[in-house]
């Protein structure tokens, strides 16, 4: 496998544990507060709601926000397997153009050593 091949895997690896990583991250894990059960205190109630629903809400932002990144970093992954893919193709590409310039090469410097050595020229 060719350097730059490897690098562009090792790099979707990494990306790949990235995601994985925020992933685990985004687990909702957030603590829900007990609900008030004395009629008494309506007001620590109500401000108990009300902190609970703004915990859900930031919670809930920076979930949808991490599931973004989540599947930026998989578009990138899957952008750089295809690149790795591509480049593997064209260094094999290249690797048999080299080898039949090097066959023509030799045909030809063949051919010439038995032109230069033919009798009468």
């Amino acid at each position: 496998m060719s350097r730059p091949l490897k690098e562009i895997l090792t790099a979707a690896d990494a990306v790949d544990k990235a995601a994985k990583a925020a992933k685990a991250l985004a687990a909702p894990n957030v603590a829900v507060l007990p609900r008030q059960r004395n009629e008494g205190n309506r007001g620590a109630h109500s401000a108990g709601e009300n902190l609970n629903e703004l915990i859900r809400r930031v919670a809930g932002a920076s979930i949808e926000e991490i599931d973004r990144v989540i599947l930026e970093l998989q578009g990138v992954r899957e952008m750089l397997r295809s690149e790795g893919e591509r480049v593997s193709r064209e260094l094999n590409g290249y690797a048999s153009l080299n080898h039949a310039s090097l066959t023509a090469m030799r045909v030809i410097g063949d051919s010439l050593k038995q032109w230069k050595a033919a009798p009468g020229l």
